[in-house]
């Protein structure tokens, strides 16, 4: 079974579960500030943040002290196996998540993916499924949805995965030092978003304004590493979460990843991770393929 809903609370409220919960428990805050804490692990959770707690652990939540509110959608289901690798990068302890640096322009895609879960959480099996609107925060009969049949849990369930996936399957970037030239930013923030495309150092020049040889003594000197070296550690990356969240032959898994040669691919991987990419899947979840 899926449960949502999506709750405005003041200052004040506070949910409190000594055993914890049964089921995983999923949070996206739109506005204000929540506090929540799963065993140990403490966070606050500003708009644009996800956190998932894991069931099975004392955990509490509620309205941020000195917040005039939060907020957030919430879900409880039972995950699907292949979240779990797209979450570990965010692991912080005792089965607590924590994304907060989803990007603002997916943000708008996570609302959307959030109330199509609701409207399809409430579909019967039969007709047309509702219609996606946002619900009343303040009505009763708008804030939880219960997806009782298999079609309607399916639905929601899609909807959920498509939220982890846009918030954490990717791997979390290393924060940029403080006052990093704004060129040398965007060429990184265009290595993360899409670390299989054909990027040399002259397109990535290009893409910034500079010569082929400024930028990349500007990049080196500022990050400590070469453009070519931070794609191939992006792309390293990008192969380890394919190979944990998917069946992709490890063929496609290279060549998806941007490495032309399987043989390469597998040398450096090894050299990265201390084994073949064959041996990681195995150990971490994935399906041999």
């Amino acid at each position: 079974m899926v449960v949502l809903g999506h709750f405005d609370q003041p200052f004040g409220y506070g949910v409190n579960r000594p055993q914890g919960s049964a089921s995983w428990l999923f949070t996206w805050t739109t506005a204000g500030v929540g506090r929540l804490r799963q065993g140990d692990a403490r966070t606050s959770a500003g708009a644009g943040a996800l956190v998932v707690l894991a069931p099975g652990v004392p955990h509490g939540y509620g309205v941020e002290p000195g917040a005039r509110h939060w907020r957030f959608w919430w879900a409880h289901c039972q995950a699907r196996p292949s979240w779990a690798a797209w979450l570990r990068p965010y692991d912080t302890g005792h089965g607590m998540y924590v994304v907060t640096s989803v990007p603002a322009g997916v943000r708008g895609r996570v609302g959307a993916a959030f109330r199509r879960m609701h409207a399809d959480a409430r579909w019967t099996g039969t007709g047309a499924p509702p219609e996606e609107s946002p619900p009343d925060a303040s009505s009763p009969h708008g804030q939880v949805a219960v997806a009782h049949g298999s079609a309607a849990r399916e639905l929601a369930l899609c909807a959920l995965e498509e939220i982890v996936l846009l918030t954490a399957a990717g791997a979390r970037p290393a924060e940029p030092p403080p006052g990093l030239d704004e060129r040398i930013r965007r060429a990184q923030e265009l290595i993360d978003a899409d670390p299989g495309a054909p990027h040399t150092v002259r397109s990535l020049a290009e893409s910034v304004a500079l010569s082929p040889s400024r930028f990349a003594h500007l990049f080196s000197s500022r990050l400590g590493r070469s453009p070519m070296r931070a794609l191939r550690e992006a792309r390293l990356r990008h192969a380890a979460r394919l190979l944990e969240g998917t069946d992709l032959p490890v063929e496609r898994v290279a060549a998806a990843s941007g490495f032309v040669s399987p043989f390469h691919f597998n040398r450096v991987f090894r050299a990265r991770y201390g084994e073949p990419p064959g041996a990681y899947r195995a150990t971490r979840g994935g399906t041999p393929g």
